[in-house]
């Protein structure tokens, strides 16, 4: 089997979910997704149902899923078969 490129998807994870949190916290502001946000934001610092707070909340989420997706690059490349 062929290893995973750590870097290419931390990149690719953290872009995907600092997206999801950016549009969440800015569609939030309808009422949508709210109670999300609210929950979120005890975890991600600044995470508002506001334009602002979206952009915080992006940043949080690109950081959180760079770092989720290095790690599971990083176990994945452990645990597949050396070639």
């Amino acid at each position: 089997m062929k290893k995973c490129d750590v870097k290419g998807l931390a990149i690719g994870i953290g872009i995907t979910w600092g997206l999801y949190m950016m549009f969440l916290g800015w569609i939030s502001t309808t009422g949508w997704g709210a109670e999300w946000v609210d929950g979120l934001s005890t975890l991600y610092v600044g995470f508002t149902s506001s334009f602002v707070g979206g952009i915080i909340g992006g940043l949080w989420g690109f950081l959180d899923g760079f770092i989720g997706g290095a790690l599971i690059a990083y176990f994945y490349n452990l645990s597949v078969k050396k070639d």
